[in-house]
Order: structure tokens, then C-alpha cells, then sequence
């Protein structure tokens, strides 16, 4: 597979006709190049053919495909046993940091998913083409080999490429072997989302191995289904459930991209009840729709608005769904419907207290499962439902979890198809043993290929989930062999908020994500500048650049576990409150009321609400891809409120789980 528009040595770039190569590109785009864009590639192009006349022996890439970030970085010089990836800005005289970021992005892009790249030194270069006489930094290089991006002018391109070889004794890169190299990426679901949304499939976006086999697997058989469906003009229910960043959002996109572009016109949906994903993925969608549009003269009032609407009828808020069937009695349009965390649909309790006070109906009575089921059987042909389930990540009251689901299938939909994950017919899950022999008398078939078991959030620690169940469990030994480790994916426990801050500074590079994370009942964090009550935009949060200070890397703002779930950052700060404490060796939980904490519900050791409690830390302790440090604070024995023993007994619980202390242990 070809990864660059047009590749060439140094001796042949030299001395080929640039409109020859500025051909090759217009070609290889996929949309009409505006004059502008083809002005700035044959800037470009006679500036590397310059340089090439006196770099005969490299290998010059131009428009290199970075598949995890669904960009391509304007030139890739391989040269002296280092891999050169250089971004021009056409009339930019300084050196924007969005700009700086995105080159670093790319170099560790490739540091960390291109398997060639994994051991070479990569320098990533800004050139801005109106800069004179830039005095270019060397030797900040981090521990993995990529240099702190470096500055320069046109003309200063050459003599920096050759002090870093001069420099550097590398050995000599086969360029050839080296752009061939596997690429096993691991995108955040943000990335993912707009790549699947271009129309690659999931095996390009994801790593080889156990992650991608399972992903695959599942999509296959949800694919199977459909077919059969269609065929038979049949109904099917499919559950898939999975560890927290196992992918379930990404076999749903993909799912839900694959049939909506299929040439059969196939209607599908991805619905989701978590209004923040599915702000943040319909602007992210957009932004990069715009970014790939820039250049060309496809971008147009008309086509935003028909962009925007094909982003809509993708990625749709599950209640708006909702209420527009409720108001249609027509059945809908979709034929595949993808309910994305679907353990939080509301029981019929909740969902009635709703319609009553926000609908003015009085006569709902049907859990929400039960309702979307009814809706989708309107349909006279066939249809697929697709429920992701994640474990443990119930987080609000009236939330139904699985059991509801299969209440309202064995209840009233039993000429339905049931496919469930093995495990479930096993009493797991919240699952009763009689409920799951109900689930296999309406037809339920099994499979292990619907249960997504590896996590693919993190390609630093796989396990983490797996450390994180245990830590909110009640066996510290247990927690401390299962730790990531700290040289791989560092994780560790601070007292000081501000060191935390400035660990987390010194950790971003390129266009990597920072932030606050903490629980939204965790109230008491006010005292050290932590307000979880304050609104913010998601989307500004997750999209907007690192300067802004709406941006979650300017740790500034904090999201709680309702903002954060179904996405990730990069690197995480944890904040632990006196909502989850230890006492007599167990967790209990607590609201805060007024100006004192109170049981939970009389529900303290057990109960549903401790349970929703500790699953809001599960989900804050699991959006961290590369590393993450959790911070307790010390309390105050003079505020009654925030007791230093209470505090105490966590950080000591986290010690014993054996989370090193940051600043002590190589953090």
C-alpha cells in the first residue's frame, strides 16, 4: 500500500519536471484542488527539489497518509538515519502553536503506532515560508527519540537536516522498509469516528492482534446478522457487552458508517443517550469535514448544511429519537438501529415520571427499552437493533442496566431474534438464571464473538481496566499485582494539586489532551479550586485547541464522569473526594447535603446508589489512554466537612494498591 502521493529519491526529485509531481497529487485527491493549494505543493515541491540537489542519497515523501489522525503530513525526509517529517506554512511568518502541535502530533504518531518507526529518531519540522534566519534548537530529544519540534525558514531547511545527521551517528534507514512498515494504530474514539466516517474500515484504524481479531470478529457477526435478517425478513435483537475502552462506540460508529454509505441505501443509526458524545462526535465530525474541505471548492453554505444533516442522521441523541417516534406513529425510517451504552436506558419508573412532567403524558407506562423496541417493531419488513452494554458503567438513578431489555423481549417481542454474549447466559451481568433461560426460550443464540474482552483505549495498558475493578473492589493485594506498569503507563497518587498540574504539563506533547476529571458528587473538592458543579461545553472541552482556556489541557475546567463517558483524554488527573471513603475496610458512599455528608439512601455498605458511585469512579479512573495521577487531598481538621483521616484512609488504600507516590518513584 502506497503511503505518500509521490515518493522519490533525492537524485531523482532533483531533476524531474515539479509539474510532473504536482500532477501526481492532483491526482491522487480526492476532490477538485483549488489554485491556491496547487500554488502552495509547487512551493513545496521547488523547495525540497532544491534540497534534494544536495541530499541525493535521501528518500523524499510527499502528502504522507497519517492513518490513526486522517491527515497526511506535507513531506517525509528520510536522511542520515533519521526520519525528517516536515509541515510547510505557506506566508506564515512565525510559528503558530496549533501548527507546532500538529507536526509533533505526526512524529508521535508514528513513534508509537508504525512499528518501523518504533526504534528510529524522528525530528518533526515547521517550516513557515516567510521566516528568515531562524536559529533552530537541537539535542531536545525525549526518552523515545523524537525531538521537540524544531523552526525554521525555507532557507534554513537544508542546514538543519544536515546538523542533525552530522550530529547524530543513527544507523541507515531503508526507506523503502521503513514506509511498508505495519501500522497499528490506536485512535481515540474521536479519531475513530471521523476515519470510519470517511469510509475506512475498522481494521485500518485499529492495532493487530488480539484488540483488532475481537473488534473484527464482532462486526463480522453483526454483519452476519443483518444479512440474514434482510434476507429472511426478520426482527433481531444483538447484545455486545465489553471492559471499559474495549470498543463498543467503535463497533457502533463502524457498524453504523458501514451500512448508512452501503450502496444499498441501507437507513442506519448510531443512537446514544449520552448527550455529551454525541455533541462532542457530530462537531468533531464537522471540523474535520471542514479541514478537508479547505483547498477545494466543494465547501459551500449548501453543502455544510447537507454535511451537517448526513452528521445528524448519523449520530443521533437517543431521546430525540425517542420523542420523534413518540410524535410519528409511522414506523422509522431505520433499518439498523445501534443503541450505544444502552445499561443506561431508563426504567419504566423513570421514564413515566418524565413523560408526565416533561410531556404532559399521563398514561406512559413502558420502560424506555420497551418503548424503542415497540417503535422499531412498526416496522412490517425487518429491522436490527444493536444494544452496546458496558459493564459496570451504570452511573445515574433509573438507569435499567441489561435486565430491562430482556423484561421487555420476553414480555412482548418474542417473535424476536436474541443474540447475547455467552457470558450473559450465565447469571453475570445483573443477569438472573431465570431471565436467561427466558432469553434462550425466545430463540437467544450466543457467541463470544459479542463480548469485546481487550481494551483498546489505552495502547499503553491493556489491563488497566482489569487494576481499576479492583481497586474499587476490597482486596488491596490483588489490586497491587495487577498494576500497569509505570514505565509503560505511568499512574500515580499525589497529595498536591499543583504538582499534579504541572506532571500533567510536562507529559503532553503534539496534539495529545489533558484534564481534571472528578465525580459530580464529589462537592467537597471546592476548597482546592475543583468545581464539579460549574457547566462547561464538552465540546469546547474535548475539540478546542491546547491554548484555549476552555480547552480541557488547560486544566482549568473540570468534567466530571457524565461529560467524560465514552470518551478519553490522554493524560488524566484524577480527583478523589470524601463521596467514596473507606470505613471498616470497605467503601461506602455519601452525598453531601447542605453542610454535611449523609449516608447514601441508608444504603452506606450496599445498595444500587453506592453501586452507581463506584461506577462514576470506574469511568473517571479508565478515560486516561497514556497515564494518569490521581490526587487526594490532605482535608482540614478545622472544616468538619473534610476530615484529614478520611482523606488519608484513600491514599493509604491507594498505596496499598500499589500506586507509587508522584515525585518519589520516577514520577
Amino acid at each position: 500500500m502506497a503511503r505518500a502521493w509521490y515518493q522519490a529519491s533525492g537524485t531523482l526529485l532533483a531533476c524531474v519536471d515539479g509539474q510532473l509531481v504536482l500532477g501526481q497529487l492532483t491526482v491522487n485527491s480526492s476532490f477538485a484542488v483549488e489554485e491556491a493549494q496547487k500554488q502552495a505543493w509547487m512551493v513545496q515541491i521547488d523547495h525540497l527539489q532544491g534540497l534534494a540537489r544536495t541530499l541525493p542519497d535521501a528518500e523524499f515523501f510527499l502528502e504522507f497518509v497519517i492513518p490513526r489522525m486522517g491527515r497526511r503530513a506535507d513531506a517525509i525526509i528520510v536522511a542520515g538515519g533519521i526520519i525528517f517529517v516536515v509541515e510547510y506554512k505557506e506566508g506564515e511568518a512565525g510559528f503558530p502553536l496549533h501548527a507546532l502541535e500538529q507536526v509533533h502530533g505526526y512524529a508521535l504518531d508514528l513513534k508509537n503506532f508504525h512499528a518501523t518507526s518504533h526504534g528510529v529518531p524522528i525530528v518533526p519540522i515547521l517550516v513557515s515560508t516567510r521566516a528568515h534566519n531562524v536559529q533552530a534548537e537541537f539535542g531536545l530529544w525525549a526518552k523515545d527519540g523524537v525531538h521537540t519540534p524544531v523552526r525554521c525558514g525555507l532557507e534554513d531547511l537544508t542546514g538543519v537536516i544536515r546538523q542533525f545527521a552530522l550530529a547524530h551517528d543513527a544507523p541507515a534507514i531503508d526507506p523503502v522498509a521503513w514506509a511498508q512498515g505495519e501500522y497499528r494504530p490506536t485512535p481515540t474514539i474521536i479519531e475513530a469516528a471521523q476515519a470510519l466516517f470517511n469510509g475506512h474500515a475498522v481494521a485500518e484504524i485499529s492495532r493487530s492482534g488480539a484488540e483488532e481479531k475481537n473488534l473484527t470478529a464482532t462486526t463480522d457477526y453483526l454483519d452476519g446478522v443483518i444479512a440474514l435478517a434482510a434476507q429472511n425478513g426478520r426482527k433481531a435483537l444483538c447484545f455486545v457487552t465489553g471492559v471499559p475502552g474495549a470498543g463498543k462506540t467503535l463497533v457502533g460508529l463502524n457498524l453504523a458508517c458501514r451500512h448508512m454509505n452501503a450502496k444499498t441505501a441501507l437507513d442506519a443509526t448510531y443512537l446514544s443517550g449520552n448527550g455529551p458524545l454525541v455533541k462532542v462526535l457530530r462537531k468533531a465530525l464537522m471540523l474535520d469535514w471542514q479541514a478537508r474541505m479547505k483547498g477545494t471548492r466543494r465547501r459551500g453554505k449548501g453543502s455544510t448544511k447537507a454535511e451537517e444533516h448526513r452528521v445528524e442522521l448519523l449520530i443521533q441523541n437517543v431521546h430525540q429519537f425517542r420523542d420523534e417516534v413518540l410524535r410519528d406513529p409511522r414506523p422509522p425510517s431505520e433499518q439498523v438501529v445501534i443503541f450505544d451504552e444502552a445499561q443506561r436506558a431508563w426504567t419504566r419508573e423513570k421514564a413515566s415520571d418524565f413523560m408526565m412532567r416533561k410531556r404532559k403524558l399521563q398514561d406512559f407506562n413502558q420502560s424506555e427499552p420497551a418503548f424503542l423496541l415497540s417503535a422499531m417493531d412498526r416496522r412490517s419488513d425487518w429491522c436490527v437493533v444493536v444494544c452496546l452494554v458496558g459493564e459496570g458503567q451504570e452511573i445515574n438513578t433509573g438507569e435499567a442496566g441489561i435486565s430491562e431489555w430482556l423484561d421487555a423481549l420476553a414480555a412482548d417481542f418474542r417473535h424476536w431474534d436474541v443474540h447475547l454474549p455467552a457470558h450473559l447466559l450465565t447469571a453475570e451481568f445483573g443477569v438472573s438464571p431465570e431471565l436467561a433461560f427466558r432469553a434462550r426460550r425466545l430463540g437467544g443464540r450466543s457467541s463470544d464473538a459479542l463480548h469485546l474482552s481487550h481494551s483498546v483505549r489505552s495502547f499503553r495498558a491493556s489491563g488497566l481496566a482489569r487494576y481499576v475493578a479492583l481497586v474499587l473492589e476490597e482486596d488491596a493485594r490483588a489490586a497491587a499485582a495487577e498494576i500497569p506498569d509505570t514505565q509503560i503507563y505511568p499512574i500515580y497518587r499525589t497529595r498536591s494539586l499543583a504538582d499534579a498540574r504541572a506532571w500533567l504539563r510536562s507529559r503532553r506533547r503534539g496534539q495529545e489532551r489533558t484534564g481534571i476529571v472528578a465525580a459530580s458528587s464529589a462537592l467537597r473538592l471546592k476548597p482546592e479550586g475543583i468545581f464539579v458543579k460549574s457547566e462547561i461545553d464538552e465540546r469546547n472541552w474535548f475539540l478546542n485547541p491546547s491554548d484555549d482556556i476552555r480547552s480541557s489541557s488547560m486544566l482549568e475546567d473540570v468534567a466530571t464522569e457524565f461529560q467524560v463517558q465514552g470518551l478519553e483524554i490522554d493524560w488524566a488527573c484524577v480527583c478523589w473526594d470524601l463521596d467514596l471513603r473507606r470505613s471498616d475496610g470497605k467503601w461506602i458512599g455519601r452525598d453531601f447535603s447542605g453542610t454535611r455528608w449523609t449516608p447514601k439512601a441508608r444504603e452506606g455498605l450496599t445498595g444500587v446508589r453506592r453501586q452507581y458511585l463506584i461506577n462514576a469512579y470506574r469511568v473517571l479512573l479508565t478515560r486516561a489512554r497514556q497515564g494518569m495521577v490521581i490526587f487526594v487531598p490532605t482535608g482540614d481538621e478545622q472544616d468538619a466537612t473534610r476530615p484529614n483521616k478520611d482523606y488519608d484512609a484513600i491514599y493509604s488504600w491507594l498505596a496499598q494498591c500499589g500506586l507509587p507516590e508522584l515525585g518519589l518513584k520516577g514520577g
